[in-house]
């Protein structure tokens, strides 16, 4: 008998109906948590670097966490969404070999799963204004965890079931990239989660090589081998991936992010942050609540 353990688990952070226009109308947003919309009504388009997608009445779209994308409307769009964060075992992402938008044809049962998510979680919409200089930051993704701490028992399993069966639509083949499964050297696997859990730390090439008893040279080679990626690369991505985490759910300094995410100062720590975003993070703070604020 084979034995799988779920590894991924959400976290809800708003879900609501709503009636968008032409003011609901981005370019370059990039979120640390997942979207998913059902629409329902009317038309808009929404792109991520690959291709351009037609929001239309009828199908289910889906935006991975840390997916560049932009969203339109022209004129009218009726629109179900959720937006949830995402938990690991080992800190990876069901998406992280697929960030890009998907879409797929819904059924009725998507759309009677909505209508349970709105009903066993009410209040979770967004309705405060959507001028950065009246409503609270900080205080509206503090909010969300603590609601999530309220529920009860039934309506957490439920709530965690069927965001995995909202999930679960565009991770079949069809629509899904599979990476190539890939035997990954014990050491390499070990020093990816020990990377994830000391991000704050003084990491360097030396220092992982040193843990696993590898050459640096050697090391490097394989850890861009089995991981596509150089070991410092990898550490910078996953700093700035935290960075992007904190900046949307806490109310912590720039200072107090790069001590967290292990940068030595606040100039490194901006362009690291816009070579891999392509926005100062000042600009991504922004743009993350105007997003959030305007549905």
């Amino acid at each position: 008998m084979i034995k799988r353990n779920l590894r991924h688990s959400f976290s809800l952070l708003n879900v609501d109906y709503v009636r968008l226009n032409a003011k609901w109308n981005y370019r370059n947003v990039i979120s640390p948590y997942y979207r998913i919309y059902y629409i329902d009504e009317g038309e808009g388009e929404i792109s991520d670097a690959e291709s351009l997608l037609k929001l239309e009445p009828g199908y289910l779209y889906i935006v991975p966490s840390f997916t560049l994308c932009n969203l339109n409307c022209k004129n009218y769009l009726g629109q179900y969404f959720v937006q949830f964060f995402e938990d690991s075992t080992d800190g990876s992402s069901l998406f992280a070999n697929n960030r890009n938008v998907l879409k797929t044809a819904a059924t009725e049962t998507d759309l009677n799963l909505f209508g349970r998510l709105l009903q066993i979680n009410p209040g979770r919409g967004i309705n405060r204004s959507d001028n950065p200089k009246i409503y609270e930051k900080d205080i509206y993704y503090k909010e969300y965890q603590e609601l999530n701490n309220q529920q009860n028992t039934s309506a957490y399993l439920e709530t965690q079931g069927i965001l995995m069966l909202l999930t679960a639509r565009f991770l079949n083949p069809q629509l899904f990239k599979s990476p190539e499964r890939k035997l990954i050297p014990v050491k390499i696997a070990e020093t990816l989660n020990y990377i994830l859990i000391n991000l704050h730390t003084d990491l360097s090439v030396y220092q992982l090589a040193s843990r696993v008893n590898q050459n640096p040279d050697y090391f490097s080679r394989q850890f861009k081998q089995h991981t596509g990626t150089r070991p410092l690369n990898y550490i910078n991505e996953k700093r700035i991936e935290r960075a992007q985490y904190l900046m949307a759910t806490s109310r912590m300094s720039y200072s107090e992010i790069c001590a967290q995410t292990g940068f030595d100062n606040l100039s490194y720590f901006s362009k690291t942050f816009k070579k891999l975003t392509g926005m100062a993070p000042s600009v991504y703070k922004k743009q993350i609540y105007q997003v959030g604020f305007n549905h």
